[in-house]
């Protein structure tokens, strides 16, 4: 601004020479040089006020849209959570109840084999009539036990399997004390575990489990009393314990059924099995 007054003082004063017009446009053509860099200054500083805003209203649509999708992360995480414990349970309960099939189709090849057995053996003669007693006064007494071992142990299997459990442990401890000797002996023990564990009693059950294994190393039931084991370690939520039940199983039965049930429960616990 000085520039100009001093350019405008030499016009009024009529001593103007060609240089000093010279210096007069010079200055003219450098204040419209500063104006118009001024201008171009204030248009980029609302130009980058205005991207400014663009991205601070951006982020901030970012950040809802991300607080949204973490949410829906962690329902999907809930419930893929939830799943994964239903996929357990389910395997859980098809484990149990193949390992079941398996051990109630041998013990019906084991009732079988003793039937079998019975009816080649020779047969007792009859015995004679029995005279006509008199007549007495009629009781209601109990009915006698069955004195053949076969009727007394399908009996407390049957309970068994009706879920009757309390009868059934009833049945198979009767039938153990009658016929200690039985072929069926170690069908009847294992079930006797099999019975304590649907009652829950799992630390009943393995302690009934390590006697099947103890008096019968060579029983098919071994295996399964083992894998049952397992099982209720599992249920009193003793992992390590049912780990080395299940690997027991893999190393010293590699080709029964329950070596297969136990190799599923060990990848299901994460254990590798090669």
């Amino acid at each position: 601004m000085k520039k100009s007054s001093f350019a405008l003082a030499l016009l009024l004063t009529g001593c103007v020479t060609s240089s000093d017009v010279q210096k007069l446009q010079s200055q003219i053509s450098e204040l419209q040089e500063q104006l118009a860099q001024v201008k171009r200054t204030t248009a980029g500083k609302e130009e980058v006020q205005g991207v400014n805003q663009r991205i601070a209203d951006q982020t901030q649509q970012l950040l809802k849209s991300n607080a949204t999708l973490v949410a829906k992360v962690d329902q999907i995480e809930d419930k893929m959570n939830n799943t994964q414990g239903s996929v357990e349970q389910t395997n859980f309960r098809l484990d149990r109840m193949a390992q079941q099939l398996t051990q109630s189709q041998r013990d019906i090849d084991d009732l079988k084999a003793v039937a079998a057995r019975a009816a080649a053996a020779p047969q007792p003669a009859a015995p004679a009539p029995a005279m006509p007693e008199p007549s007495v006064t009629e009781v209601n007494v109990p009915a006698p036990t069955s004195d053949n071992p076969m009727e007394v142990y399908q009996a407390a299997y049957r309970d068994y399997q009706r879920g009757n459990y309390d009868l059934a442990l009833a049945g198979f401890r009767d039938f153990l004390k009658s016929y200690p000797n039985s072929e069926l002996s170690s069908n009847a023990e294992y079930w006797i575990g099999e019975s304590l564990y649907s009652q829950k009693k799992y630390s009943e059950a393995i302690e009934q489990f390590n006697g099947v294994v103890n008096k019968y190393p060579k029983s098919d039931k071994a295996p399964g009393a083992l894998l049952k084991k397992g099982y209720a370690y599992l249920a009193l939520n003793d992992r390590p314990r049912a780990i080395v039940q299940f690997q027991y199983v893999v190393h010293e039965y590699p080709s029964s059924r329950e070596s297969a049930l136990a190799k599923d429960r060990l990848k299901q616990l994460g254990v590798d099995t090669k």
